[in-house]
């Protein structure tokens, strides 16, 4: 059995001077304005993982209501998903994640996102694809007002697996 999750998510820049984009963390102007540390691609691959299991949303699950996630590292956030999803017996395939942002520059880091987000997850760094794209200085992405990804997510369960 296989299943699709979509994920997406979006943090508006704010004071600082780093992002923290796929667990790496990224020299820049501002920052990212969020309850955890704002990493917009492991929220929606989180979210993209959750949604194929049908386990809800990352906000179900780490509520920004609750301080226990304060300032959260969503590596950390990631690996609790998927644990969450081990436990429901999914695995995950594949993933691929397209980083919106017209800055920073994100193609010097997307190997070591890659690496970060294999590793998380439990699979091949082949199995994980990180590219970017820009909205050509179109919209909030544009004007630099912040940051999105999209997240798809191939699950699997092994066959005879009751899930």
């Amino acid at each position: 059995m296989m299943r699709i999750g979509h994920g997406f998510d979006v943090h508006a820049f704010g004071p600082g001077d780093h992002v923290i984009l796929g667990g790496e963390k990224i020299a820049h102007t501002v920052g990212l304005v969020a309850h955890s540390d704002g990493d917009v691609v492991l929220h929606a691959l989180c979210d993209a993982l959750l949604g194929a299991a049908g386990l809800g949303d990352i906000g179900r699950h780490f509520p920004d209501t609750d301080e226990t996630y304060a300032d959260a590292d969503s590596r950390g956030l990631l690996r609790d998903v998927v644990a969450l999803l081990h436990s429901h017996q999914w695995h995950a395939v594949n993933v691929d994640l397209t980083i919106i942002a017209q800055r920073p520059k994100i193609a010097p880091y997307t190997e070591a996102m890659r690496g970060n987000i294999a590793s998380d997850l439990g699979v091949e760094q082949q199995a994980v694809n990180v590219k970017a794209t820009t909205t050509e200085m179109l919209g909030y992405i544009g004007r630099e007002e912040g940051v999105a990804c999209h997240a798809v997510a191939l699950l699997t369960a092994q066959a005879g697996t009751e899930v």
